[in-house]
């Protein structure tokens, strides 16, 4: 038999019992759903933290005080109480010390939900202000679209300067060009160096409501208790692995930390984020897995169970078949094909809901929609998979029944 005709007559049977077969199909429907909707948004989520952790430049990884995934247990809040802020003083012996051996080291300080004004304009206090040595401009991927960034003389008499994000600019000069306007932070009078180009969003929230002033400067304003990020970046990609095991090291005799003691700061690349981030998502997805793969097995079940009835009910077809020369293959590829056949109807209904509810949920959260076809194709290889082990069973019955009895089944 060809193979358009045993497709046909797999169809066909499958219309004629149409209550039967989509109740058949449902558990299919739910299992590859569960699979495609999980990843769906995973890989929503993936995207876009992806986006917003790659903020570092090319290159860069940075010494923090902080983990930059955290899970909140007691065992690591016990870990981590103790760290000690990295301090401007730490920074300048790193900085010393990677001289010639890294393209640039800076470091930052952020005070979080400041007030910026201009004349009778304000901004909500939520603006994000940092104060950074001249190197922090490359190192975090900072472009200037309009004016200039400051200079290490600047930096060194603590000028009062500053650098303003989009979202700042369109607040506060709306139809005005801020270079050489005077704004104040906290009460603190600036003069406008630049604007930087927009970094976009990130789960819909936008990453240019900050401004970036002279560290020396935001220090005289906000004082050095907060914990310095210190951000360095290699020459090339070839020795960007070696520049962080030195690094590690210096950090560590800086810091007087004890042979085999750990870490008390956190070194954080865009690489370390992200496989941090998909080591907490693996788990999500095994557990998504585990529940999708006891809703196929029951799916598979019932397939073997509608097909073993549909075996009985079609006896005499079968024994009428063999008669006039069907092989027992013909009759076993014809009855797994049909157990295929519903599994993957079931599984295409799946991976489309699956693919929409996904994006759907994805996109209350602002995340960056996405079709993952690594896990369509994994939902297309179930479905066949569970066609072929729950069908072969009922299939080799048919093809084994002897025409003579089944043609004297009533």
């Amino acid at each position: 038999m060809k193979i358009a005709e045993i497709i046909k007559i797999a169809l066909n049977s499958i219309k004629i019992n149409k209550l039967r077969s989509s109740l058949t199909m449902l558990g299919i429907i739910v299992g590859i759903f569960s699979i495609i909707s999980i990843s769906t948004i995973i890989a929503m989520l993936q995207t876009s933290i992806e986006e917003g952790v790659s903020a570092l430049g090319k290159n860069t990884f940075q010494l923090q005080k902080w983990p930059s995934v955290q899970t909140g247990s007691a065992e690591e809040r016990a870990l981590l109480r103790n760290r000690p802020d990295l301090s401007t003083e730490e920074y300048s012996k790193l900085a010393e010390k990677l001289d010639g051996k890294a393209l640039y080291v800076a470091a930052e300080q952020w005070m979080w939900g400041r007030v910026i004004k201009f004349g009778n304009k304000e901004t909500n206090p939520n603006v994000n202000v940092c104060g950074c040595t001249t190197g922090a401009f490359a190192n975090n991927n900072w472009v200037l679209e309009d004016g200039r960034e400051f200079n290490d003389r600047e930096l060194e008499r603590g000028v009062r300067s500053i650098i303003l994000g989009k979202d700042i600019v369109k607040i506060l000069f709306p139809n005005s060009d801020p270079i050489g306007q005077e704004v104040k932070v906290d009460g603190h009078k600036l003069v406008v160096l630049g604007v930087l180009e927009s970094q976009g969003a990130v789960f819909g929230q936008s990453q240019d409501n900050y401004a970036v002033m002279p560290i020396t400067t935001w220090q005289s304003f906000f004082g050095n208790r907060r914990s310095v990020n210190i951000t360095v970046q290699a020459y090339e990609k070839d020795s960007y692995q070696d520049l962080i095991e030195t690094t590690e090291g210096y950090f560590r005799t800086i810091r007087k930390v004890l042979p085999g003691d750990p870490n008390n700061f956190e070194i954080r690349s865009n690489e370390n984020t992200l496989q941090q981030i998909n080591d907490i998502t693996a788990g999500v997805r095994i557990g998504a897995f585990v529940i999708a793969a006891i809703a196929l097995l029951a799916a598979g079940v019932g397939i073997m169970n509608i097909m073993l009835v549909s075996v009985t009910e079609r006896t005499r077809e079968i024994g009428i078949r063999k008669s006039i020369g069907a092989k027992s293959k013909n009759i076993l590829v014809q009855f797994l094909t049909e157990a295929i056949t519903l599994s993957l109807m079931g599984g295409i209904i799946g991976i489309f809901l699956g693919v929409i509810v996904g994006n759907l949920v994805g996109s209350l959260m602002d995340a960056t929609a996405v079709v993952p076809f690594d896990w369509i194709f994994v939902g297309v290889f179930l479905c066949v998979l569970i066609g072929v082990l729950f069908g072969t069973y009922p299939a080799y019955k048919a093809a084994n029944l002897d025409p003579i009895e089944a043609l004297r089944y009533e």
